[in-house]
């Protein structure tokens, strides 16, 4: 397998892990030093640091009724990011955004995760 496909099947897994819920899943995918920085000022913004605080991250945020919508996964020559559309409705908040995860690469696992998202204010309202 070529370190592009490698990578691809690592965003593929990511995306799986992440709708099924399968917190360990995701856990086996991270480096124990992985870090991931969200935009934004809400309760899910700022950098989570650490395996255990982003497997905690994508739980809370997955408790809030998400709909991941993979459009794409993308790679570099050393690197993946996953396109996604999230949806999601709370009483009368709605979330509708598109956004890229970009995830660094150590030895075959995610080292690193930053999200790019296409509304900020719509995600601050969201995870209050």
């Amino acid at each position: 397998m070529s370190q592009y496909e490698a990578a691809h099947q690592l965003g593929k897994q990511f995306h799986a892990f992440l709708v099924a819920g399968d917190w360990a899943g995701i856990r086996s995918l991270l480096t124990d030093d992985v870090t991931w920085t969200l935009p934004g000022d809400n309760t899910i913004s700022g950098t989570a640091e650490g395996a255990e605080a982003v497997v905690e991250r994508a739980k809370k945020i997955a408790s809030y009724g998400l709909r991941f919508e993979l459009l794409h996964i993308l790679v570099s020559r050393e690197n993946m990011a996953l396109s996604l559309h999230n949806t999601a409705r709370r009483g009368e908040a709605r979330l509708d955004e598109y956004l890229s995860t970009v995830c660094r690469l150590r030895d075959g696992k995610i080292a690193a995760i930053e999200t790019y998202l296409s509304d900020v204010n719509g995600m601050n309202a969201f995870f209050v």
